[in-house]
């Protein structure tokens, strides 16, 4: 210390113009308060000469930096600090550069230690910096020599770091990581800013998780919790550095996807979350299973404001959850408030469930009805049983899908009062048939994870005088997902009540034989899906039904091929070794009355009858379009829609393999070459297949905006058109 200080030039230790130095023992007494200053670490000094170079620390310093005084004196003062790898760009000593420029005052001015100046470990460290400027002969107006910097420092890493969390906490979800509300927010918004002036599109992906509720609410806050850390980190994985995940609170998300506009693209990443997210977790050794749905809407055309955007996606997303969940959603204008919709659909269902008395002889419902399709018996066409489908016949909105009705039933509790009456009628209903006939109940995940639910069914059993082993309980994979403890509970009072076990939908989720050895069931049913798919020579479907027959058959299971519709389809699936169909190939589903009247007259035996071969899904429409040729717009009805093609009428005498553009609306534009062209009928290709909009329609994957679709329309003038226009009127 001594020697540092000895060292410091003569103009620093006083003048011998000046007045006397102070006795030796002031001096000795003012360098030990100084040196017990030092010692605290609270502060510490430094000091530069004229050049800027130091050319004196305190050792406490020196310490922080783990390298002795002697290596630091003579260094540019600024050669100590580093760019903030945090702030890319933004050096921390550039304030510092302007004050020494300026020989300014520092005031508590924040700089960062070069990393590999303060220990092996590389952390860290922040300091706050303050001094004054050595002036030789300073006067209060100014002037004089400029000599130095004297100063003092604090450590203030903790309090920065501090400060830097503080930050990142209101700048991200302290559960997943992602970021939050306000954050989202605030990059939607430059997001747009910056778009808006370079005409790029955006998307906005919502996404709301399935069925979180319920594994809340049986295996409690802190599984749901965990539950969301890995649905963020799924989301991560699919998403990747293509856009940014927030986080909004409870089970809702959003996804910002810069520069992506393609339909095509944006459902086959929505599918792929989906997908993810839907596999199984495990959590506290529990096995859960969730679904997620999505609604997308995309900047400038859903929107051109945040507000907007936002409401249009979160319409989709109400449209996906409502729709049949574990589904996405593309926003379109014919969209309805949903929200609004869900509200009037709960009172309506309620209305419904509480018109059913359960009173034997008041179980006749105007509203809520079960139909009953057959299964039927291979090799002979004799039918051996019935599942029991749920219908809606709204007195105003005409039919209502199960797909719609029972997730909203699920969500509000409704179900258990509704798959209770389902039940109670089914076995009702099934006393009127012979003994040899089964009767299959669908059972909600919901229904089966409530503690009474066995006890509803000995009740029903008992009250309708129904053989145990005639009825037949069909569960989904969803079942696995609660109490697994209960669970098993469930199965065994199930199973000591003698009814039977099926497992629904099997192949189409992420099934596992753990199902098979956890649960004792007495059947798997092969899901339509594969059955839809299984006469192509470029899908799998064939081998997969193979391959759960064989699979039931080693269990000891029996098997039931669900959607057989076509002969060709009845062909592969018996090929396979299917015993048990069902599909409108045999019957669709059928009231008691009808299903009473065919016992009597047919004994039981169902000869097919269908077409030869099974056809892809073709979608009939009847809506007016825009068809463009050369100069001129004609209108046309849009008739038999696919992805790759459509008909057309209204248009006469278009030779085959010429070219238009179809204005399907909405922005949707898509070139065609004519391949058939009869009278006023026109069949055309798409130049560019169309995709799926994820609730059963097409779309095409780009849109044209409203400032080129303006533009296009004024370079279509008013000329002679070539084809002749005719008028179709809608056949009955």
């Amino acid at each position: 210390m001594k020697k540092l200080l000895k060292s410091w030039p003569r103009e620093w230790r006083g003048s011998r113009a000046g007045p006397a130095p102070p006795g030796e023992e002031d001096a000795a007494h003012r360098l030990a308060v100084f040196e017990d200053i030092e010692r605290t670490i609270s502060g510490w000094f430094w000091a530069t000469d004229a050049a800027g170079c130091l050319s004196y620390i305190s050792p406490a310093a020196c310490e922080r930096f783990g390298v002795p005084a002697e290596q630091l004196v003579g260094q540019p003062f600024v050669s100590l600090f580093e760019t903030d790898p945090e702030n890319p760009g933004e050096r921390s000593d550039r304030p510092l550069q302007f004050h020494f420029g300026a020989h300014a005052r520092l005031n508590d001015v924040t700089v960062r230690l070069m990393q590999q100046r303060v220990g092996p470990a590389g952390r860290s460290a922040w300091w706050a910096l303050s001094g004054h400027p050595k002036l030789d002969g300073a006067k209060p107006e100014g002037g004089g020599k400029f000599l130095g910097y004297r100063g003092s420092a604090r450590d203030i890493t903790l309090e920065y770091e501090r400060r830097i969390e503080d930050s990142r906490l209101a700048e991200f979800d302290s559960l997943t990581g992602l970021s939050n509300r306000h954050r989202i927010t605030r990059r939607f918004d430059q997001m747009l800013a910056a778009f808006k002036t370079s005409a790029r599109p955006a998307t906005l992906m919502m996404l709301d998780l399935d069925r979180f509720k319920i594994v809340n609410d049986t295996l409690g806050h802190p599984a749901g919790d965990e539950l969301l850390r890995q649905v963020a980190q799924r989301l991560a994985r699919v998403v990747g550095d293509r856009g940014e995940i927030g986080r909004l609170g409870g089970d809702e998300f959003q996804i910002l996807l810069p520069d992506l506009e393609d339909r095509g693209k944006l459902g086959d990443l929505a599918n792929k979350i989906i997908a993810l997210v839907s596999q199984p977790y495990t959590i506290d050794d529990n096995h859960v299973v969730i679904g997620i749905s999505v609604g997308m809407a995309i900047f400038p055309f859903d929107g051109t404001e945040r507000e907007e955007i936002v409401r249009a996606a979160d319409l989709a997303l109400y449209a996906a959850k409502h729709g049949g969940r574990g589904q996405f959603r593309f926003y379109s204008t014919d969209l309805k408030d949903e929200k609004e919709e869900r509200r009037l659909l709960e009172e309506a269902l309620r209305e419904a469930i509480a018109s059913v008395d359960s009173a034997e002889e008041n179980w006749e419902n105007p509203q809520l009805s079960l139909l009953y399709q057959p299964v039927v018996r291979t090799e002979d066409h004799v039918v051996v049983g019935f599942e029991a489908l749920m219908r809606w016949e709204h007195p105003t909105r005409s039919a209502i899908s199960p797909s719609v009705f029972i997730p909203v039933a699920e969500d509000t509790g409704m179900i258990l009062q509704l798959g209770a009456w389902a039940l109670r009628r089914a076995c009702r209903d099934a006393m009127a048939w012979p003994h040899s006939v089964r009767i299959a109940v669908n059972v909600s995940a919901v229904q089966f994870a409530h503690p009474d639910f066995p006890g509803v069914v000995e009740d029903v059993l008992a009250a309708t005088g129904l053989d145990p082993d005639r009825l037949e309980l069909e569960l989904t994979e969803s079942v696995f997902m609660g109490d697994g403890e209960a669970t098993d509970t469930a199965f065994k009072a199930l199973k000591l009540l003698g009814v039977r076990l099926a497992l629904d939908d099997f192949g189409t989720g992420y099934s596992s034989l753990s199902y098979l050895r956890a649960a004792p069931f007495d059947k798997l049913k092969v899901d339509r899906s594969f059955v839809d798919s299984c006469t192509l020579s470029d899908h799998n479907s064939a081998k997969i039904i193979a391959a759960i027959i064989g699979l039931a058959d080693a269990l000891g299971m029996e098997t039931t091929v669900e959607g057989v519709e076509a002969f060709d389809q009845r062909d592969v699936v018996c090929a396979k070794g299917a015993r048990l169909i069902q599909g409108f190939l045999y019957s669709p589903p059928l009231d008691q009355a009808t299903v009473l009247e065919r016992m009597r007259s047919e004994a039981l035996r169902i000869v097919p009858d269908g077409p030869q071969r099974h056809r892809p899904e073709r979608r009939l429409v009847y809506r007016r379009i825009g068809v463009i040729h050369a100069d001129h717009r004609y209108e046309a009805l849009l008739r038999n829609l696919s992805a790759t093609g459509a008909r057309i009428e209204g248009l006469v005498g278009v030779p085959v393999g010429t070219g238009l553009v179809l204005d399907l609306g909405a922005g949707q534009l898509a070139v065609v070459t004519v391949s058939r062209s009869d009278d006023a009928v026109i069949g055309v290709e798409f130049e560019t297949p169309l995709v799926s909009d994820g609730a059963g329609g097409l779309v095409t994957r780009h849109r044209a905006s409203a400032y080129a679709l303006a533009a296009a329309a004024r370079m279509v003038s008013a000329s002679t058109p070539q084809f002749l226009e005719v008028e179709v009127r809608k056949r009955a």
